[in-house]
C-alpha cells in the first residue's frame, strides 16, 4: 500500500459509488404509498411490505458489512483458526430468527410497534423498562455504524486518498439519501452491495490460490506465518473450544436484538416471509467463510502491513488489475453504506417512540414522528463520524465489543414475553441492570477482552451478564410477586 493515489481503481471506484447514490436517491418513491410516504412507518419501516427477496438482501446487507468483510480476514490473519467463530454465529442465528422473529414480527404488525422499545413497552407497561431498551439499543448501534465507516476508512485510503475530506464526502451523500428515502434506500442498493460482493470474494478465492501456488501452498504459508510469530494456528486447540463455541453462541443471541436487524425484520410483509429468509440466509454464512478464507491468502502473497485491518485492500492490491481493485473497494465502500442506513434508522425510531414520544411530545403525530426520526438520523451518523476522526480506531472496536454485551441483556425483555407472560417489568428492569452493571465491569477489569473465566471455565463475557440477568429476573420475580409487574399487560 504505498499511499500514491490509483487513477483507475479511483475512477472504477467513484463510478460505482455514484452509481449507488443514484440509486439511493431514486428509492424514495419505490414501492411508496403517495399520502402515506412522509409517516414513520413509510421512511422507517418502507411500509412493511418487503417481500422475501428485498428482506433477504436487506437482512444481508445488515448482517455482512464492510466491517465485517475487513475484520473477519483480519482477524483470521491475526489469530488463525479463532477468528472463523463468525461462521458457527451465523448458522446457530439462524434456527433463533425462525423460531422467534415471526411471532415478535406478528406482535409488532398487530399493534404497529415499530421498535423494540414499543413491543416492551406494550406488554409490560413499564415506562423505565422500554427506555433500558431503547438507551441500550442506540448506545450499542452508534460504535457499529463507526465501524462501518472504519471499514469505508480503509479502502478510501488505500485508493491513495489521505485526510478526513473523502469520508466525509461519503457521509454526506449516506446521509442525505437516507434522509430522503428512509429504508427504501439501503433496501435497493442491498441488491447492487451484495452482487458485488460475491463478484469480488468469488473471483478472489480462485484466482488468489491460483496465483500462490494453490490452496494447499495457502494453508502451508498460513501455518507457517503462525509459527514464525508464535501465536495463532490453522486449527483451534483444546484451550479455544469453550470460548470459541459460547462466543458463537453469545453472539447469535445478540444479533437479531440490534435495532437495525429488528428493523429489517419489521419491514417484512408477512412472517413466513421471515421463516423463508431464515432457511435461505445461510447461503450468506458461505460467503463468510470465502471471505475469511483471505486472512490464510495473505500469508501466501506474501503481504506486509501495518496493521491486520490492511490485509484485504493489500491482497488486491497486490494480485489483481488496478479496475478490478476499484471495483472490490466499491463493493467493500458500499457494504458500508447499507448497514449504516439501516442502522441510523433503527436507532432514531428507537429515540423517536421511545424518547420524544414516551417523554416529550405524547401527541406527536405520524409524518411529525418521521420528521424527527430524519434529523435524529442525521446527528447519529453525524455522531459516528466524529468519533471516527476525533477518537482511536481501536476505541471504536472495544465499545462495538461492549455494545454486543449490552444489546444481548435486552433479550429477556424483548423475547420472554412472546413465550410467558408471568414475568414483570420491575424484575426484567432488575435482570437487564445486574447484567448491564456486571458485563461492563468485567470487561474492562479484564482489559477489554471478549471472554472471562470463572469457575475455571472461559465462556463470552456476554453470556456470563445473561445468565446473571436471567437469575436476576428468576429471583426477583419470586421475591416481588406481583409487585415484579409495573401494571397489568396490555399486549
Amino acid at each position: 500500500m504505498s499511499g500514491a493515489i490509483n487513477w483507475t481503481a479511483l475512477s472504477v471506484f467513484v463510478f460505482f459509488f455514484l452509481l449507488i447514490t443514484i440509486m439511493g436517491f431514486a428509492a424514495s418513491r419505490w414501492q411508496s404509498r403517495g399520502s402515506k410516504r412522509s409517516e414513520l412507518d413509510e421512511w422507517g419501516l418502507g411500509g412493511r411490505r418487503f417481500g422475501t427477496w428485498i428482506t433477504w438482501f436487506l437482512v444481508g446487507g445488515d448482517f455482512y458489512t464492510a466491517y465485517t468483510i475487513i475484520a473477519v480476514p483480519a482477524l483470521v490473519y491475526a489469530v488463525g483458526a479463532y477468528g472463523f467463530f463468525a461462521l458457527p454465529y451465523t448458522i446457530i442465528v439462524y434456527p433463533i430468527v425462525f423460531a422467534i422473529m415471526p411471532k415478535l414480527w406478528e406482535v409488532a404488525h398487530r399493534n404497529g410497534h415499530v421498535t423494540a422499545g414499543d413491543v416492551v413497552y406494550a406488554t409490560y407497561n413499564s415506562r423505565p423498562l422500554e427506555l433500558a431498551v431503547a438507551v441500550t439499543g442506540v448506545l450499542a448501534t452508534m460504535p457499529y455504524i463507526a465501524l462501518q465507516l472504519v471499514g469505508m476508512e480503509v479502502v478510501i485510503q488505500a485508493l491513495g486518498l489521505q485526510g478526513e475530506i473523502p469520508l466525509f464526502a461519503a457521509f454526506v451523500i449516506l446521509a442525505l439519501y437516507t434522509y430522503s428515502a428512509g429504508l427504501r434506500a439501503p433496501a435497493l442498493i442491498a441488491f447492487v452491495k451484495d452482487l458485488m460482493i460475491y463478484i469480488v470474494v468469488l473471483a478472489a478465492v480462485v484466482i488468489v490460490p491460483m496465483k500462490v501456488g494453490g490452496y494447499g501452498a495457502v494453508f502451508h504459508a498460513a501455518a507457517e506465518g503462525y509459527k514464525a510469530k508464535g501465536s495463532g494456528s490453522l486449527i483451534l486447540s483444546s484451550a479455544q473450544f469453550l470460548p470459541y463455541a459460547t462466543l458463537a453462541l453469545g453472539s447469535a443471541l445478540a444479533a437479531f436484538m440490534y435495532p437495525h436487524t429488528l428493523t429489517s425484520i419489521f419491514a417484512a410483509k408477512s412472517p413466513n416471509t421471515i421463516r423463508k429468509n431464515a432457511i435461505y440466509l445461510p447461503l450468506y454464512t458461505l460467503l463468510l467463510a470465502l471471505i475469511a478464507m483471505l486472512g490464510y491468502m495473505a500469508y501466501a502473497a506474501h503481504l506486509k502491513v501495518a496493521s491486520p485491518n490492511q490485509v484485504v485492500p493489500a491482497l488486491f492490491e497486490s494480485l489483481f488489475p488496478s479496475w478490478f481493485t476499484g471495483f472490490a473497494f466499491a463493493a467493500i465502500a458500499i457494504g458500508a453504506l447499507v448497514p449504516a442506513a439501516v442502522m441510523s434508522i433503527g436507532a432514531a425510531n428507537l429515540f423517536t417512540r421511545n424518547f420524544w414520544k414516551a417523554y416529550v411530545n405524547p401527541q406527536v403525530t405520524p409524518s411529525s414522528e418521521a420528521k424527527v426520526a430524519k434529523v435524529v438520523s442525521l446527528l447519529i451518523k453525524l455522531g459516528a463520524l466524529a468519533f471516527i476522526v476525533f477518537v482511536p480506531t481501536k476505541f471504536a472496536i472495544n465499545l462495538q465489543l461492549l455494545g454486543g454485551l449490552w444489546i444481548l441483556q435486552t433479550l429477556p425483555a424483548v423475547v420472554f414475553g412472546l413465550f410467558c407472560r408471568k414475568l414483570g417489568g420491575r424484575a426484567l428492569l432488575l435482570g437487564w441492570l445486574a447484567g448491564l452493571i456486571y458485563g461492563t465491569w468485567t470487561v474492562f477489569a479484564d482489559g477489554i477482552k471478549p471472554v472471562h473465566t470463572l469457575m475455571g471455565l472461559t465462556v463470552y463475557t456476554g453470556l456470563w451478564a445473561l445468565i446473571l440477568n436471567v437469575i436476576v429476573v428468576i429471583i426477583a420475580q419470586l421475591v416481588l410477586g406481583k409487585n415484579a409487574q409495573s401494571a397489568p399487560a396490555r399486549a
